[in-house]
């Protein structure tokens, strides 16, 4: 019996308490221990990403969520955690997942002209919305690189964002406004006027992608505009990185790989509550 469940009750709190939830992307099993531990410390709900890519390193979607399953339960993680597709391909891959027991999806057709996006996104959101699955959306372009991805920035259309919303009827719209995934080379230029039109616009739970890097005091801002899901990635591989680093510096006789994995686990913790905090959703599971 899973625990897991849809991101739509999760964002539609945080748009009414104004913060929001983070999106950590899991690669393997130390950084889902890692992220789930956090979650539970900072009593705050949590949502799993996971890209296509990294579905398949760890093995599919099934061996992906059978694990965040069996650790729910033999962690007592008691927090609502759901297990999201981040940049799904395809209605063929969100189905995939779903049918594994994925329960959130993004549908990825921002690249193709927004009467083909919505249609597409339609069919992906009739069937997860069968299986009480939630569905995120883009419009527009988040730029930067991810999974071996790279596109610029191509900001959202307010008009479009709404027609994303009210047609297909999907549950969060991530709106490219200015944020890239990997790093930012000096400080983020994030399109707040925009985002305010288009909260208000769409009165939907936003997402912003990218959301490693870009400093508080923006981040408050784009909570403030209506974002309830940051999405947090890089930071997470930057600081596990870092330690691994230096165990392996420190010691040239370490061969065990728990001894030269494990460490690391505590700094993806410890980013994980300081984002929890800052987004506003400690203590608000």
């Amino acid at each position: 019996m899973s625990r897991l469940v849809s991101m739509t009750e999760m964002l539609n709190k945080a748009l009414d308490g104004k913060y929001a939830v983070g999106q950590f992307n899991i690669n393997n099993l130390e950084w889902t221990q890692a992220i789930l531990q956090a979650a539970q410390e900072e009593k705050s709900p949590v949502i799993l990403g996971v890209s296509e890519g990294a579905a398949k390193y760890m093995g599919g979607f099934k061996v992906v969520t059978a694990m965040v399953n069996a650790l729910m339960e033999t962690m007592d993680i008691t927090v609502p955690v759901a297990v999201h597709l981040d940049h799904g391909s395809s209605l063929e891959t969100c189905t995939a997942a779903i049918e594994a027991g994925f329960t959130s999806v993004m549908i990825d057709n921002s690249k193709f002209p927004i009467e083909e996006n919505i249609q597409a996104t339609k069919k992906v959101v009739e069937f997860a919305h069968s299986k009480g699955v939630s569905v995120e959306a883009e419009v527009g372009t988040v730029g930067g690189t991810e999974d071996g991805i790279t596109g610029g920035v191509m900001y959202a259309d307010p008009e479009e964002c709404k027609r994303m919303v009210e047609e297909a009827k999907i549950d969060a719209l991530a709106a490219a406004l200015g944020s890239v995934h990997g790093d930012y080379e000096g400080e983020p230029k994030l399109g707040f006027d925009e985002m305010k039109e288009i909260s208000e616009l769409t009165g939907a739970p936003l997402v912003l992608h990218g959301g490693s890097g870009i400093p508080t005091h923006q981040i408050e801002k784009a909570i403030e505009f209506g974002h309830t899901k940051i999405n947090v990635n890089t930071e997470l591989q930057q600081v596990w990185a870092k330690r691994t680093r230096e165990v392996i510096a420190n010691d040239d006789k370490v061969y065990d790989p728990r001894k030269i994995v494990g460490p690391g686990k505590e700094n993806i913790t410890a980013t994980t509550k300081a984002k929890m905090k800052e987004f506003g959703s400690s203590n608000q599971a």
